[in-house]
């Protein structure tokens, strides 16, 4: 059974142009219905909009992704301007967020300089009134909540959720939704979280290119992944499949206005 779904965080531009073109003519094949193309910068988030231009299935969102060197003042400038100028053509800003992957190998990394460069994209977000995507996981996920509590944004999207029971919490009763990738079939933290957090806040995503492991070593990350992500969360959850592929689904059409 496989029902339509809505791959809610990819980076189809970072795809090799033939690999991005099988995705595109796999997904009436696989009922994917939309793809939430994410940007990494300036560069990607125009890139974006061109796909999106030429094809109805690519949702832009426009960002930075934190997993990099900070932004200069010209090119902040420069990007929040392209946000602005281009929101008729985004569904959301992202992704943005704190880099804890590189405070991981560089553990000097100071965090506030990451901290002052969200802040106006969570700004823009507030007075564009758009989502926002967030990388934002473990211990950088409460200050990232700081920051959107701060500016009252309600519509925020945490991908590929990692961390606690007492930050899920929090999240939940600011009604932040988060997203569930196919490392739910084989890592018990990402199960963790399914089984806790609501199925009403929740989406489904393959954050691809970036490739997985177990019953997905070796392949090329596809959309298709998200129909065995979504049995597992459905088993995990105890409610019957069907349900759980229709609310996700609507979840992300409500979520993003598509």
């Amino acid at each position: 059974m496989n029902l339509p779904i809505i791959d809610a965080h990819i980076h189809i531009d970072k795809y090799e142009s033939d690999e991005r073109e099988q995705i595109l003519r796999d997904m009436s094949a696989f009922n994917v219905a939309a793809l939430i193309a994410v940007s990494w910068d300036l560069a990607s988030s125009k890139e974006n909009k061109v796909l999106a231009s030429r094809f109805n299935s690519i949702k832009p969102a426009f960002g930075f992704h934190p997993e990099q060197p900070l932004l200069s003042d010209a090119e902040l400038t420069a990007l929040l301007d392209f946000i602005s100028k281009s929101q008729r053509d985004m569904v959301a800003i992202g992704e943005v967020g704190l880099p804890y992957y590189m405070r991981r190998k560089k553990t000097s990394l100071d965090r506030q300089p990451f901290i002052e460069q969200l802040e106006p994209f969570i700004q823009r977000a507030n007075h564009l009134d758009v989502p926002i995507i967030m990388h934002a996981i473990y211990d950088d996920a409460p200050i990232v909540c700081d920051l959107l509590e701060k500016h009252s944004v309600k519509k925020a999207h945490f991908h590929w959720f990692k961390g606690d029971k007492k930050t899920m919490e929090r999240l939940m009763a600011n009604g932040y939704l988060i997203s569930i990738t196919p490392d739910v079939l084989y890592e018990q933290e990402i199960q963790d979280v399914v089984a806790y957090y609501p199925l009403s806040l929740m989406m489904v995503e393959t954050d691809g290119p970036w490739v997985f492991e177990g019953p997905f070593s070796g392949e090329m990350t596809h959309p298709k992944m998200i129909h065995q992500a979504i049995n597992k969360i459905a088993a995990i959850k105890n409610i019957n499949r069907k349900t759980v592929y229709h609310k996700l689904y609507e979840n992300t059409k409500q979520f993003y206005c598509i």
